[in-house]
């Protein structure tokens, strides 16, 4: 006789016994995606960005003092007596020169100036940029044309304002020429050297995708070597202003060189700090400006260009 075994089913337990049970677990699965969802969205902190952030942040706080520190002990040592203010101007000095011909000789001495600087420069641009991607496509061109603009590079400006002052004659035309012709060499040398740098896996999987040689040229390298062409304008605007000032010197109308010219002359060397100073800020404008532009255009590589910020 077999004997008859009974299971007993498990107790269950009544949900709807327990309500506030059953709210809070509905709560608890409820908010775990949105936590998941809200620690996916936090960005991960990038170390790399933070030191160059630091660094920069201290670049600036050690220049900025060491400026100020400069610029005391140039006023205590020029307002001691022992420096003749003729010899050397005290930065007080210099500010009166700015308030006292900033309206009538400095303001539009600085507008003429920095026209045929910033046309010069914006003329260059392109040609340089011209020149460097017929060096790199052209042997050719290459072995004819690089040493022409190595040429014009080693001639002194001294030797060449005569020229353009007999071509152009006083006018602006000439000094703008001038700061093309000084500002094409480094543009086209940096972007000869940045297009000759791309490696060429960038080329092979562009020609394996089936594009064509026009397109990697514009599309790939100029773009891979956006880095070394921004340096070689950079490189460029360090001498713009300068080199219109000192052309006009040698020969204008008007404009920092005439200004220059003059208060040599009668021996204002305030108004020649003055004008001094306005041409490094003008630089120091057109190189911010330029490095705004590569952060903005380019982030990933203006980022990159090296681990210290610089």
């Amino acid at each position: 006789m077999t004997k008859k075994t009974t299971t007993t089913p498990a107790p269950t337990m009544d949900v709807a016994a327990t309500p506030a049970t059953a709210a809070a677990t509905a709560v608890a699965v409820s908010t775990q995606p949105a936590t998941r969802t809200a620690a996916q969205r936090t960005p991960a902190p990038d170390p790399k960005r933070a030191k160059r952030a630091a660094d920069r942040r201290f670049r600036w706080i050690v220049g900025t003092v060491t400026i100020i520190v400069l610029l005391v002990v140039w006023q205590v040592v020029v307002s001691s007596g022992n420096l003749s203010p003729r010899v050397m101007s005290s930065p007080s000095m210099i500010v009166e020169a700015f308030e006292e011909d900033w309206s009538q000789i400095l303001a539009p001495a600085t507008v003429i100036t920095g026209t045929e600087g910033m046309v010069g420069f914006v003329a260059a641009v392109p040609i340089g940029i011209l020149f460097g991607v017929m060096l790199s496509v052209s042997r050719l061109f290459s072995a004819a044309l690089y040493p022409l603009l190595a040429i014009a590079q080693m001639l002194p400006l001294i030797t060449i304002a005569p020229l353009f002052i007999i071509w152009f004659g006083f006018e602006p035309l000439g000094k703008i020429a001038m700061v093309a012709v000084f500002s094409v060499f480094p543009i086209a040398v940096q972007t000869y050297r940045g297009l000759q740098a791309v490696p060429s896996y960038y080329t092979d999987v562009a020609l394996t995708c089936g594009a064509g040689r026009v397109y990697i040229l514009f599309h790939i390298k100029l773009r891979v070597a956006a880095g070394q062409i921004f340096g070689g304008m950079k490189i460029a605007s360090v001498y713009v202003f300068a080199t219109a000032a000192t052309a006009e010197y040698l020969g204008a109308r008007n404009g920092l060189g005439i200004v220059l010219q003059s208060a040599f002359d009668s021996f204002e060397t305030p108004l020649i700090f003055a004008a001094t100073v306005l041409i490094v800020v003008m630089t120091g404008l057109l190189w911010w400006i330029l490095s705004a532009i590569e952060k903005i255009w380019f982030p990933d590589d203006a980022a990159g260009m090296s681990e210290d910020g610089r």
